[in-house]
């Protein structure tokens, strides 16, 4: 059975197939093949609530680096095209508290249909 991962923060980029990377601080057993549950919401569920799948997805590769390594391709490939690098960067490190040279895992996959 898949695993979940969440697509909280991105779930308007994931439903619309914008995004083909994300990066995450764990997922380190991830391989290249392997198939994952895309879904809103995986944990902090209120009583009552279900995980919402969005869309099942192949792992097409993965890297670690660190997060103020991102390109413009890749901020395009993360669902902003709109955004610079150095936006990006500000919006992870403010939404998980990190630094913008945490290793990152750098995960690309394509949408199963």
């Amino acid at each position: 059975m898949p695993r979940n991962m969440s697509f909280s923060m991105t779930a308007d980029q994931f439903r619309a197939k914008t995004k083909t990377v994300t990066r995450r601080l764990g997922w380190k057993f991830l391989k290249p093949g392997d198939l994952v549950n895309g879904v809103k919401k995986a944990m902090g569920l209120k009583k009552g609530e279900k995980i919402e799948v969005l869309y099942m997805i192949e792992i097409k590769s993965t890297r670690w680096e660190p997060l103020n390594k991102i390109t413009k391709s890749d901020c395009v490939k993360e669902g902003f095209p709109e955004f610079e690098p150095a936006d990006f960067i500000k919006m992870i490190c403010a939404h998980y508290k990190v630094k913008p040279d945490v290793p990152v895992n750098r995960i690309e996959f394509e949408y199963i249909f």
